[in-house]
């Protein structure tokens, strides 16, 4: 959950001091993208399409850089943030990568958003071992550090937090007949496989699967056809757009089930408000990460950061939006990653660093979740609280729980 030296006695000489002086000066080792003045780094998000509502984590992404190069930079270099378009569309996000590797030459990547894009990148950033960090999907494949040892996840992984829900729902429901939208990608199978898991011998539970395409116009049928299987619960796997139309469809309908909503799409702004606070009370989700409209954080000294930190570079935005709270905490991990590379901004050093956290506090995660890893622990981020939602905020209840071995 990371040289030795050999020391000479003698004179100072002027060759000699030129000799010390030339040691210190190589003790700076760069890689592409870093030199004694910037850090670029590469960042990719769906400013425009199906996933658009995203594109705020990108838009505050580019504000905190702004920011930190204001405070005099990391380490007195200035970072040069470069952020695409992928439109959440796969083969975009392939053609952005490969020109901000080859052409544009940066340091690494950071934060870059959504299952399907990253698994398009995946083989690719680590043949080329340009680190792909702190990824803004929570699919447990960004673990898989054997395999892939220059990608790294950053929120707990769709399949724990999956597997939270499906025992919750044994739990809590007497004689559940579940319901299950998803998105049909990789970031859909991994909570569906998460959510089977947790269910064990109670899988036949699942009354009906239902999936929908990013290109679909609505969910309005899927919805139907949970309803009319006769589901009484009903968990919801789908990005913001599409979490939104479900929940109101079912209350178009008239279908009043017990709501799973995954993680991703539990921002008030971009998905309840959307669906109608009204038809959204009861909504179940995980939480790792304060929420913005939760009052009980009004006086906590990070969040009055944080407001204070919207007020200055983010004039105008909606701090109601989980999406910013996120982007900022992100930020602050992949910052602090960089302090600690000193003067070796190598990619291998960048990795060495990221895989050396222990219980480190990242600014606005719910207190008892701390962020831990190792050169075997590509999870940085593997506790949640469940919360229901109750007029227009998420209330937490029940303690914190922990993926095995955090």
């Amino acid at each position: 959950m990371k040289t030795s030296r050999r020391s000479f006695v003698g004179g100072v000489s002027a060759a000699a001091a030129l000799a010390v002086t030339g040691v210190a000066r190589a003790q700076k080792k760069y890689d592409d993208g870093a030199t004694d003045k910037e850090i670029k780094i590469g960042h990719t998000n769906p400013y425009s399409g199906p996933a658009s509502s995203y594109g705020v984590i990108g838009k505050c992404e580019e504000a905190y850089w702004k920011s930190v190069n204001e405070r005099g930079g990391i380490n007195g270099r200035m970072v040069k943030f470069v952020t695409m378009d992928d439109g959440y569309n796969p083969a975009k996000t392939v053609e952005v990568v490969r020109q901000m590797v080859e052409q544009d030459k940066v340091l690494c990547l950071f934060n870059t958003l959504g299952t399907p894009t990253n698994s398009a990148i995946h083989r690719y950033m680590n043949q080329k071992k340009v680190p792909q960090l702190y990824v803004s999907t929570g699919a447990s494949k960004w673990g898989k550090y054997k395999e892939f040892p220059w990608t790294m996840g950053f929120q707990p992984d769709y399949h724990t937090e999956a597997v939270i829900y499906a025992k919750h729902i044994l739990a809590t429901v007497k004689d559940p007949k579940i319901g299950v939208l998803m998105q049909n990608d990789d970031y859909g199978k991994d909570y569906w496989e998460g959510f089977k898991e947790g269910l064990g011998k109670d899988v036949n539970k699942v009354v009906k699967h239902v999936t929908y395409e990013t290109t679909d116009p609505t969910v309005d049928s899927q919805i139907i056809q949970l309803k009319d299987a006769g589901a009484n619960v009903f968990f919801n796997i789908s990005i913001p757009k599409f979490a939104a139309q479900a929940i109101r469809k079912a209350a178009d309908i008239g279908w009043k089930p017990i709501q799973y909503l995954n993680n991703v799409s539990s921002s008030v702004a971009s998905t309840l408000k959307p669906a109608g606070l009204e038809n959204s009370q009861g909504q179940i989700t995980a939480l790792y990460l304060m929420d913005p409209t939760d009052k009980q954080w009004n006086d906590n000294a990070e969040m009055k950061t944080w407001r204070a930190w919207m007020n200055k570079y983010m004039p105008g935005a909606n701090q109601d939006d989980g999406n910013y709270i996120f982007a900022y905490a992100v930020s602050t991990l992949m910052e602090e990653t960089l302090k600690r590379c000193g003067d070796t901004l190598t990619r291998e050093n960048i990795m060495k660093q990221a895989t050396s956290f222990k219980k480190y506090r990242v600014p606005l995660l719910l207190p008892g979740i701390t962020v831990s890893t190792s050169p075997t622990d590509y999870y940085p981020i593997q506790s949640v609280q469940l919360a229901r939602f109750k007029g227009e905020t998420w209330e937490l209840f029940g303690d914190i729980m922990s993926a095995e071995g955090s």
